[in-house]
């Protein structure tokens, strides 16, 4: 399958990359971006090709992605004018039915990735087509779960979806690099700090699929020991508060 790409930015990157190191990677790949150079370096990357022009696509793919910033898919819309063979959206805050309105009859599928598509280990939401939709879109989906794991959600949860699932891996990678740079302060060789973290934090997401993470919290924190005083700081300034805000903050953004 040939894969184009309307914008060439981090989460892009992150599926052309994922999708360039799978088994069975696409026929080709195809990016445009509107002036910043990251499509020819992509392509460049990953064995594919630029184009200077957005409406090169439809001829040069069987599916584009639509990778913009939301404030800009009216733009491409009109670039495009409604031509596309198949549609996979990444975009945040567009809807399928505006999308169906700019490409009248053309199958979609919305979705959600995160950053870790690129290995091959990330999760994509998506809403689940309907009718004669479905059968036009297996193929978009069986290539999206090239990527990792996929996940349906109803059109309504999907920012909410993203804004826990998109956004986390930031979170978790801040919390990584935390406890890092405190293991370095206190004495620990850098690489050594961010080594024993990675796998630390690899080996607590496996026991999550099987345990409760109360449980893992009750099984690593004995009474007065050295776990339960770090819980307790972080329980003082309110860790769990900070998480929600995070994540409200990031679905506001999304729904603007």
């Amino acid at each position: 399958m040939r894969i184009g790409f309307a914008g060439a930015g981090n989460m892009a990157a992150a599926m052309a990359r994922g999708w360039a190191g799978a088994d069975q990677p696409p026929e080709a790949m195809v990016f445009v971006d509107a002036g910043s150079g990251r499509a020819a370096k992509l392509a460049k990357e990953v064995g594919g090709e630029a184009v200077a022009d957005i409406s090169d696509l439809p001829q040069r793919s069987d599916v584009i992605v639509l990778a913009v910033k939301p404030a800009a898919f009216d733009a491409v819309a009109t670039e495009l004018k409604g031509h596309a063979p198949a549609l996979i959206s990444v975009m945040a805050g567009v809807s399928g039915s505006r999308i169906e309105q700019a490409f009248p009859g053309v199958p979609t599928v919305l979705a959600m990735p995160n950053v870790a598509a690129e290995v091959r280990r990330g999760i994509t939401c998506y809403v689940p087509p309907s009718g004669d939709d479905s059968a036009n879109t297996e193929q978009l989906l069986d290539l999206l779960g090239r990527l990792g794991k996929l996940v349906p959600v109803e059109e309504h949860q999907i920012e909410l979806a993203g804004a826990v699932m998109s956004c986390s891996p930031a979170y978790i990678a801040l919390v990584s690099e935390a406890l890092a740079t405190a293991g370095e302060r206190e004495g620990l060789d850098a690489t050594l700090s961010h080594e024993l973290v990675v796998d630390a934090l690899a080996g607590t997401a496996e026991l999550l699929r099987n345990r409760d993470p109360a449980a893992i919290r009750r099984a690593v924190a004995s009474p007065g020991g050295a776990t339960e005083a770090g819980l307790d700081a972080l329980a003082a300034r309110d860790l769990e508060a900070a998480i929600h805000e995070a994540v409200k903050a990031s679905l506001e953004r999304m729904r603007r």
